[in-house]
């Protein structure tokens, strides 16, 4: 596999951080690295580049990381956090003067059709986002040189999806992972975790079970997304963790074949 780059462009839950009319500590930090996105992230290879999930927040990203185009999304589950940003691929259309790839099960594709309805008219708006709607594949499959594997999550009472690239897996809002799935995480390098605060949640890791995972899985390194305020301050829960896992931040890049992170 070519070399590939991991960029977090958001790393906070449904509600983002700070959260609307809060009060709390985490909410008025000024510390950077407590303000975060709704959950999403980028893979590219320089020459392609993969969009995971396309949340409320997709246009701020794109513009933070100066990002020019897209070829294909990865869709993990159909809740607003992750998809309904869909309209702003319009730009990206124009630009590169094409269709998206939007892979997705089946159960999603119909919820971006019942959400989107719009797009899938038989004659839609000319200014409509135009996509190319494909089944996700079960197991290995490739998207330019780029190489990926599903993983099968449970979310609360929905599947979400996880995707493993090479050496790196990024596994958000789920509570269950069953052993078939888990041993397609073996021999990772760095694994980005769902973890959600400190409390039992029935949809979410929380921050003792991400941890209890990590540990089962024997990853080397590990960072946390769709964090909530509830969680506390980064730099206070990064003090608290062990060396080689920390809370992600919004604009985090990995480049995780080459085992560099850029700060």
């Amino acid at each position: 596999m070519t070399d590939l780059k991991l960029t977090l462009l958001g790393t906070g839950t449904s509600h983002g951080v700070p959260v609307i009319a809060c009060d709390c500590v985490v909410c008025n930090s000024q510390d950077p690295k407590d303000s975060r996105l709704r959950t999403s992230g980028l893979v590219s290879d320089g020459i392609t580049n993969i969009l995971i999930d396309c949340g409320p927040d997709m246009r701020q990203q794109l513009l933070r990381e100066n990002v020019k185009h897209i070829d294909a999304i990865l869709i993990t589950h159909e809740h607003n956090d992750h998809i309904v940003g869909l309209d702003d691929i319009r730009p990206l259309n124009y630009k590169q003067e094409s269709y998206i790839k939007i892979y997705a099960t089946p159960e999603v594709q119909e919820e971006l059709k019942m959400r989107f309805a719009y797009v899938f008219y038989e004659n839609p708006y000319p200014g409509s986002p135009k996509i190319e709607l494909l089944d996700l594949p079960v197991g290995q499959f490739k998207i330019g040189n780029i190489e990926i594997e599903t993983i099968e999550l449970i979310h609360g009472d929905i599947p979400c999806t996880g995707y493993r690239f090479g050496d790196i897996a990024y596994l958000t809002d789920f509570k269950f992972i069953n052993d078939e799935q888990l041993a397609k995480l073996k021999d990772l390098k760095y694994l980005v975790l769902d973890a959600l605060h400190h409390k039992e949640h029935h949809a979410h890791l929380n921050l003792t079970e991400s941890l209890a995972l990590i540990e089962r899985i024997k990853v080397p390194t590990a960072y946390l997304i769709h964090i909530s305020h509830q969680m506390g301050k980064a730099a206070v829960i990064n003090d608290q963790l062990p060396s080689n896992i920390q809370l992600a931040y919004d604009g985090q890049i990995i480049d995780f074949n080459q085992g560099k992170l850029h700060e």
